[in-house]
């Protein structure tokens, strides 16, 4: 079963490789989706995958790169609308 979570993450996650540290494990992972810098300081990402790798991928998200420091992670678990096949960093 594929399934999707949608984050929304805040905290000092841009400027600090918040981005690159999630695309790069996800790549590793063969998960697929998409991750964003929003204009309001959080970052936003998408990713889809069955339920026990996205599970995984909860402790990951908020542990962020080195310099990351979140500071609340919202998710919301649904089934994807459109089925991605590759994960990519969007611009703003």
């Amino acid at each position: 079963m594929f399934s999707e979570i949608h984050c929304v993450i805040k905290g000092r996650v841009q400027g600090v490789g918040y981005r690159d540290f999630i695309e790069r494990y996800t790549r590793e992972q063969n998960l697929f989706g998409w991750i964003k810098n929003n204009n309001d300081g959080s970052v936003e990402v998408v990713i889809q995958g069955t339920p026990d790798e996205l599970k995984a991928c909860i402790p990951i998200l908020n542990q962020g790169s080195i310099l990351a420091k979140v500071e609340s992670l919202a998710i919301d678990w649904q089934t994807p609308e459109k089925q991605c096949t590759e994960f990519k960093i969007l611009s703003s």
